[in-house]
């Protein structure tokens, strides 16, 4: 694999202006916000359209992000993965993804979650990830279960939905843990011979 931000199912990619309508598809389902965040009230196609302009025009510097899982076979837009509340002192960062409801089940998820933590690991030198998952999100913490996240702790009647309280769960996985099960990139390309340059 020469691009690190390829995988076999999906691509991670800046956010575009024109994905807008894929972020306003993964705010329809109270369920689906639900299971990701806070439900708000309904929200215009413009506030979509400037909401994703602006973050098109940020640049890729910082220590948050947020980028667009897009599938390899057909380039269309599958959901987002985010960075933030990054700590370099501590190398802790927290990581959240979304993917849209056509898209579930392909293993997106795990493909995005693995190039992230790739990245993060590798490249910037963090050593931590940590994920906070509603308790009633079952897919998410199977999903992190799966990929290896151990279960930190819980925070009690922590957020309100639905007209009662429900705990957080919290979740992490180390660089180690990440590394013994996943393999480290190489500073070699894949397609040159040992001393080749391109």
């Amino acid at each position: 694999m020469s691009d690190m931000w390829v995988g076999e199912k999906v691509r991670l990619r800046g956010v575009e202006p024109d994905d807008w309508e894929g972020f306003r598809a993964l705010a329809q389902h109270t369920v689906d916000v639900r299971n990701a965040d806070l439900v708000e009230p309904p929200r215009s196609r413009e506030s979509f359209r400037s909401w994703t302009a602006e973050r098109a025009g940020r640049g890729p510097g910082g220590e948050s992000f947020r980028l667009v899982i897009e599938t390899v076979a057909d380039q269309a837009f599958a959901g987002s993965v985010t960075v933030g509340e990054t700590d370099p002192r501590a190398g802790r960062f927290k990581a959240g993804i979304a993917i849209t409801r056509d898209h579930r089940g392909n293993g997106y998820a795990t493909e995005a979650t693995e190039l992230v933590l790739t990245y993060m690991f590798a490249e910037q030198r963090y050593n931590k990830c940590e994920v906070e998952v509603y308790a009633f999100n079952d897919a998410s913490l199977a999903l992190y279960r799966k990929f290896g996240f151990v279960e930190e702790g819980r925070l009690r009647q922590h957020e309100f939905f639905a007209g009662s309280y429900h705990d957080v769960v919290l979740m992490g996985i180390t660089a180690d843990e990440h590394w013994a099960a996943h393999q480290r990139p190489s500073v070699r390309s894949s397609r040159q011979p040992d001393g080749c340059s391109a």
